[in-house]
């Protein structure tokens, strides 16, 4: 690898890299062949600095930001990747907490280790991200350097969370260890209108659905979708009030705080779609999208008053309906959730790729993924054949 010219750097801040050049590796606009996905907000600058400036990552947070850079001779950035030191596992849906407590029961240190990820994101995407010039060789010489940091870094592990499926290839043929978990996105199959959707439904899903829909908005409540300008820092506070007080009692504290939304909204507004919803002229509920060039992303939901369905409303028909009306290809909803299933969701596997400096600890890793990925397919191909969809 020495012949490859390129140098490795890491670098403590995402502004210490220019944002075009971090985004003509992570959302370039011609992406290189065999590249699928075009723009993904979570790869851009502008979200890691909104987590930066706003202090969600950083000093005192378990997430030490050490993104990995490759440049050229001369200068130029050819590849980088988000890397984290990590000195907890929470906020990255993909749960190793039992093999960190093993491993401490016997003696070793699984804290701090090295995260390649979009922190409190669950959303799939290029986690090697490769400038489409970028001379030959780039994403190998990223990703020797990425490997590197163990050793360099004193911490005791790699962990590259939710790649794509041609990042995940590249990773198991380089000799990763492979681990494979479950999500539920909804595929836009051509759908004209939700109506088109909802005829590619069994009757009684279709029929559940319509119901759900209705009962929604029984008590008065109305929907609106807030985007680009429309978006106000009222609307934030209020969102963020719905976001601590519904994440506060299922998570036990939220992730982000109040600035983040604020720094995400001035740099993503038009990527940005909120739905809320009114009752008696208040607000009461609230969802929050990042919008792809091919996906709809939801991310965070909150309430302050209950109401029947109006979860399912925000969160998925309200997506469902807005990634038809945009032509975008799919809508990834986010970590766990069955419920999504019998709303047209359907199981789709996530990646992950690890290394362990310990060689025990791979071995156990190892083993343990292998079981763990063996039920998972069985558990996608349940959900195949049950499926809310008619049969043809």
């Amino acid at each position: 690898m020495n012949a490859i010219p390129f140098r490795i750097r890491q670098i403590e801040r995402i502004d210490a890299i220019l944002a075009q050049d971090w985004d003509a590796c992570a959302n370039p606009a011609r992406p290189a062949e065999g590249v699928s996905e075009r723009f993904n907000p979570f790869l851009s600058h502008a979200f890691f600095s909104a987590l930066e400036a706003s202090g969600c990552v950083g000093k005192g947070t378990g997430w030490r930001p050490a993104h990995i850079v490759a440049e050229t001779r001369e200068g130029r950035i050819a590849a980088c990747a988000p890397v984290y030191f990590k000195t907890h596992s929470l906020g990255e849906y993909v749960f190793d907490q039992g093999l960190a407590e093993a491993f401490e029961r016997v003696g070793g240190r699984y804290y701090p280790k090295a995260q390649v990820s979009t922190p409190f994101t669950p959303v799939q995407g290029r986690r090697l991200l490769v400038a489409s010039d970028a001379p030959t060789g780039a994403r190998e010489a990223l990703l020797t350097g990425l490997r590197a940091l163990p050793e360099a870094a004193g911490v005791s592990s790699l962990h590259i969370t939710f790649p794509d499926a041609a990042d995940q290839a590249f990773l198991a043929q380089a000799g990763m260890i492979q681990r494979k978990g479950q999500q539920f996105h909804f595929f836009n199959r051509g759908y004209r209108s939700f109506d088109d959707f909802l005829a590619a439904l069994s009757s009684r899903k279709r029929k559940a659905i319509r119901k759900e829909r209705a009962e929604a908005v029984s008590a008065g409540i109305s929907i609106e979708r807030l985007t680009g300008s429309d978006l106000t820092e009222a609307h934030w506070d209020a969102f963020f009030e719905f976001y601590t007080d519904t994440s506060s009692r299922k998570w036990g504290r939220p992730y982000l705080n109040r600035a983040f939304f604020s720094h995400l909204s001035a740099a993503l507004a038009n990527r940005i779609l909120l739905v809320v919803a009114r009752r008696e002229g208040r607000l009461i509920a609230g969802a929050l999208n990042l919008i792809g060039d091919d996906a709809l992303y939801g991310r965070n939901w909150g309430a302050i008053e209950h109401h029947p369905c109006l979860h399912f409303e925000l969160c998925y028909y309200q997506a469902i309906e807005f990634a038809i009306e945009r032509g975008l290809k799919r809508v990834e909803a986010g970590a766990q959730g069955e419920h999504k299933f019998a709303r047209g969701y359907e199981a789709v596997p996530t990646f992950s790729s690890h290394d362990f400096a310990n060689p025990r600890l791979a071995a156990a890793a190892a083993d343990y993924f292998a079981r763990e990925g063996r039920a998972v397919d069985a558990m996608i191909a349940e959900y195949a054949e049950s499926g809310p969809f008619r049969k043809a």
